[in-house]
C-alpha cells in the first residue's frame, strides 16, 4: 500500500520541491495566458529547468512525451 504521508514528508514537502512545483504552476498560467497551453497537453521546459519560465523556454507537448525521460 502506498504511504502518501511518507512520500510527502520525504520528497514533495521539501522546500526545493515546493519551489519547483510553484514555478511549474506559474509556467502553466503564463502559457495559458499567452495562448501556448493546449488542453490535454503539458507545458514543457525546453532546457529542463523548471525555474526558467521564459516564454522561449516553454512549449506545449503531449503528457506522455513530457513525462518520459527522453524529451
Amino acid at each position: 500500500m502506498r504511504n502518501y504521508r511518507s512520500e510527502y514528508d520525504n520528497y514533495q514537502g521539501k522546500p526545493e520541491q515546493i519551489a519547483r512545483r510553484s514555478k511549474r504552476n506559474t509556467a502553466r498560467r503564463k502559457a495559458v495566458k499567452n495562448g501556448y497551453a493546449v488542453k490535454g497537453k503539458d507545458v514543457h521546459h525546453k532546457d529542463g529547468n523548471p525555474l526558467n519560465n521564459s516564454i522561449r523556454n516553454l512549449a506545449a507537448i503531449s503528457k506522455s512525451r513530457n513525462r518520459s525521460r527522453r524529451v
